[in-house]
């Protein structure tokens, strides 16, 4: 299990330093311009990720509330990555009403806490045991890491180094919640 965790770090580490080549590149080609239609299909579907990632963490938070001083700021970086593809601001609490909430659009808790264990049939399921909820939380930011990390190749310059420090974040934060709790 350390092999995996040692893994996860170094492949941030990786996007880091991919984040850096792409700061160097001065390619301002065809279809690589900032506000190309790809781009902007590009950074839409990155924020609803984001949004997406952050109602689950929501769900994870209503059903097992002992879980957040761990993961509120795990939560609270999510929230910041959706406001960086959208220029938005992100809700920041479950319970939020339903006006300036992304994440309930998500699919998010509609207001305060679920019973423990329970699962709202709209929002993101959450497993009952925390260790398992912290694991689904984790399977959830590695893959999406490992989409943006795809998906930087193709982006514009800003918009790939937007994309390479989300996704190094998502490989750290993958990272932190399989770490037992200290």
């Amino acid at each position: 299990m350390a092999l995996t965790r040692r893994r996860t770090l170094l492949a941030g580490a990786a996007l880091g330093g991919v984040a850096l080549l792409t700061g160097c590149s001065q390619d301002d080609g065809p279809g690589r311009t900032e506000h190309s239609l790809a781009a902007d299909r590009l950074r839409r579907r990155s924020a609803r990720d984001s949004t997406t990632l952050l109602a689950r963490y929501d769900a994870t938070l209503a059903a097992h509330p002992a879980l957040e001083p761990r993961l509120r700021p795990l939560r609270g970086e999510v929230a910041r990555h959706a406001e960086a593809f959208t220029g938005e601001r992100a809700a920041s609490s479950p319970g939020s009403s339903a006006d300036d909430d992304p994440a309930r659009d998500a699919g998010a808790p509609a207001s305060g806490p679920a019973p423990h264990g329970s699962r709202r049939p709209s929002g993101p399921q959450v497993p009952r045991d925390e260790r398992a909820a912290r694991t689904a939380l984790a399977d959830a930011e590695r893959k999406l890491a490992d989409v943006r990390a795809k998906a930087l190749t193709a982006a514009p310059p800003e918009l790939a180094r937007l994309l390479a420090s989300v996704a190094a974040a998502g490989a750290a934060h993958a990272y932190l919640l399989t770490e037992p709790a200290g």
